[in-house]
């Protein structure tokens, strides 16, 4: 008697619309990862929240596009390293997108640089940080931040990232 076949795994499906709006000579100064690393970093995040699919948008902007978007929907001066933008559709309309994420190129490169972080792992960050807000996840209040922080730290330890937030820590604890 042959045994009974195997269930395969429900597969996480991940549509990303990746945008370049940065040239390519400054998408390699600023260690842009590759199409498929953003793929594997959103399937991480999609996979933690048990989610089996999602539909999300990365644009890679430069300084004065990241000025003015966060002028605009933040009333803030100057750039930021991420925006989300959550989709808010009608619960009528079966939809798996998730939302924008806006991440400016430079302002993660030179924060890498100037936190002495591998690119690659403040990416990372920014991307899992940018996913999180578009899953609800939000920074608002220290209980939030303290629950957003610790599903950032778990999801990027999945992916052999360090806690983006030690340093940050053990810093303010010598200030204490």
């Amino acid at each position: 008697m042959k045994p009974p076949p195997r269930r395969a795994k429900a597969k996480k499906i991940v549509d990303i619309d990746l945008q370049e709006a940065i040239d390519v000579d400054q998408a390699q100064a600023c260690h842009v990862p590759n199409a498929d690393t953003f793929h594997a970093w959103i399937s991480a995040c999609i996979a933690a929240e048990n989610l089996s699919c999602a539909v999300v948008t990365v644009r890679l902007v430069d300084v004065p596009e990241m000025t003015d978007l966060n002028h605009t929907y933040r009333h803030k001066t100057g750039p930021t390293n991420v925006l989300s933008f959550p989709c808010d559709l009608p619960q009528e309309i079966s939809q798996d997108f998730l939302g924008d994420i806006i991440i400016c190129a430079p302002v993660v490169a030179r924060e890498a640089a100037e936190q002495n972080k591998n690119p690659a792992a403040h990416w990372c960050h920014m991307v899992v940080h940018g996913i999180l807000h578009l899953l609800g996840y939000d920074h608002e209040d220290d209980a939030q931040a303290q629950t957003m922080e610790q599903k950032e730290r778990e999801i990027l330890a999945g992916l052999g990232f360090d806690d983006p937030y030690r340093e940050e820590s053990l810093s303010q604890a010598a200030i204490s």
